[in-house]
């Protein structure tokens, strides 16, 4: 049996510390349930998801992908670097952080074994744009669509208001990736010869359903049920062709077990404080100081107890009416979630997809270097929303 990684341990700690909280009374049963309740669609699409990116990269349909995009950069190295920012950065603003977490990370992963490069550069390009780059659409990001709800902006206005932060945002990013994990790399590759999969049925199910995920997100379809598709559609692929690559660890209980945890325990923070917590951290200053603060709020707390509870807490505490304030908070809760692994669904899906892949990620030097970047994002971005 696999030893638990640490982060399966802190999953299982706070889905048991979730438990005693309810039976202990501290988080009514009611509220319990409806929690559980409100996340089984999330559990759900993570559920579909990573068994979608599994097996889709069993089909080398990853494998094909790197091939091209290692040929859009003819065997430059900054070449890549930009195909790689701007492939991740796209992927994100028109579909979603997590699409770009699952499904990116491993055409990054399969691209840097095909040319021959450390795995860590391209990885890091992925989750770290995955965040930063998810503020220009409503769709980009879950909380996007909770803020525009409540400030009333459709999909253009949204980006009418968002688009000089986001840019912002992905400038700092870029130049954070090339000084700590590009700069070194060597000037040139070899591009590999054109990889041909062995299964070729296998591989057009896997890449059609990845596409059926993707349109499906498009146009807006509920996530749990497009991933849910083309997960089944691969399934069934590999019963017919490939039923050995069928096991129980391709669910990702771990994972499931995290997610729960972590909102049970965040939902009793709520209803004992947290939320009046972060209503003072943030004031009711509608100017450019409560900007900063609201902003400064949503990054700590994303870090602290992930981005999505840190919004539904911040976004109690700003009053009606100060949209900038409450786009403030938003650019906090987006770029911000670069240090801790559970900052960000994106990063906890990211952590999984490369433990899968095999890649070792220095949990210090992604903290620092992540810390860092996240209030240098943060704080350019909060200061374009201002211009």
């Amino acid at each position: 049996m696999r030893r638990l990684h640490v982060l399966d341990w802190v999953g299982i700690g706070l889905f048991v510390a979730g438990g005693a909280a309810v039976a202990a009374g501290l988080l009514p049963v009611a509220e319990a349930e409806g929690t559980v309740r409100r996340i089984a669609p999330l559990l759900a699409f993570l559920g579909a998801v990573i068994v979608l990116a599994e097996l889709t990269a069993q089909a080398e349909v990853f494998d094909v992908l790197a091939d091209r995009l290692a040929g859009l950069a003819r065997g430059r190295t900054v070449a890549l670097f930009a195909v790689c920012v701007a492939f991740a950065a796209v992927t994100t603003m028109t579909l979603n952080l997590d699409t770009t977490a699952v499904l990116l990370t491993p055409v990054m992963l399969a691209l840097a074994r095909r040319l021959g490069l450390p795995p860590l550069p391209l990885a890091v390009t992925t989750v770290w744009l995955a965040n930063t780059a998810s503020l220009l659409l409503p769709v980009s990001n879950l909380t996007n669509l909770l803020a525009a709800g409540r400030v009333g902006l459709g999909p253009v206005a949204f980006a009418g208001q968002m688009w000089l932060p986001q840019l912002a945002a992905i400038g700092v990013t870029a130049v954070a990736l090339w000084l700590v994990y590009w700069r070194g790399a060597a000037r040139r590759f070899t591009p590999p010869p054109e990889h041909r999969p062995r299964d070729a049925v296998l591989f057009r199910v896997a890449l059609g359903a990845c596409l059926v995920f993707l349109a499906g997100v498009l146009f807006e379809v509920p996530l749990w049920l497009a991933s849910g598709v083309a997960a089944v559609a691969v399934v069934g692929a590999f019963v017919v062709r490939d039923r050995a690559a069928l096991r129980p660890g391709l669910l990702p209980w771990r994972l499931l077990v995290f997610v729960t945890g972590m909102f049970l325990v965040v939902e009793t923070l709520g209803a004992h404080g947290l939320d009046r917590f972060a209503g003072t951290l943030i004031g009711n200053d509608p100017g450019a100081a409560g900007a900063l603060r609201a902003a400064a709020t949503g990054m700590g707390l994303a870090n602290v107890v992930n981005n999505l509870p840190a919004y539904i807490a911040g976004e109690g505490g700003i009053g009606a009416g100060h949209r900038t304030q409450l786009l403030a908070l938003l650019i906090g809760v987006n770029v911000g979630p670069l240090a801790a692994p559970w900052a960000s669904l994106a990063t906890l899906l990211w952590w999984e997809r490369c433990r899968a892949g095999g890649v070792r990620v220095p949990a210090a030097r992604f903290l620092l270097t992540g810390a860092a970047v996240a209030v240098a994002g943060t704080m350019l971005a909060t200061a374009a929303l201002l211009l």
